[in-house]
């Protein structure tokens, strides 16, 4: 990637929509909506509080992550759909055992 997001913004890769809904039917893409979920491809360096002090970044690269219908900014990068939003528009982080579940 030829992007490096700044201070404590995030890149995520959105997750593939589902194409088939439980009860076995296809949906067409031009009703399937696109998923709260995705994996962080980068991170920035982190906030500076008011002191000055560089506050941590809480997701790193690879984590897969939640968040709201209407975050961040979506941005076509090397032909590929991605997403830069702060940090904080991110709702929580899928531990190992619910990311093995969900790519199941």
């Amino acid at each position: 990637m030829r992007l490096r997001p700044l201070q404590d913004r995030v890149l995520i890769r959105r997750a593939e929509p589902e194409t088939k809904s439980a009860g076995g039917i296809f949906i067409p893409d031009a009703v399937q909506e696109k998923p709260l979920e995705g994996e962080v491809v980068a991170v920035g360096p982190g906030a500076r509080s008011k002191d000055g002090e560089l506050l941590p970044m809480e997701v790193k690269g690879g984590d897969r992550v939640l968040f709201n219908k209407w975050s961040g900014t979506a941005i076509k990068l090397e032909g590929e759909e991605l997403m830069i939003m702060a940090q904080a528009e991110i709702i929580g982080v899928f531990d190992g055992a619910v990311a093995a579940m969900k790519a199941a």
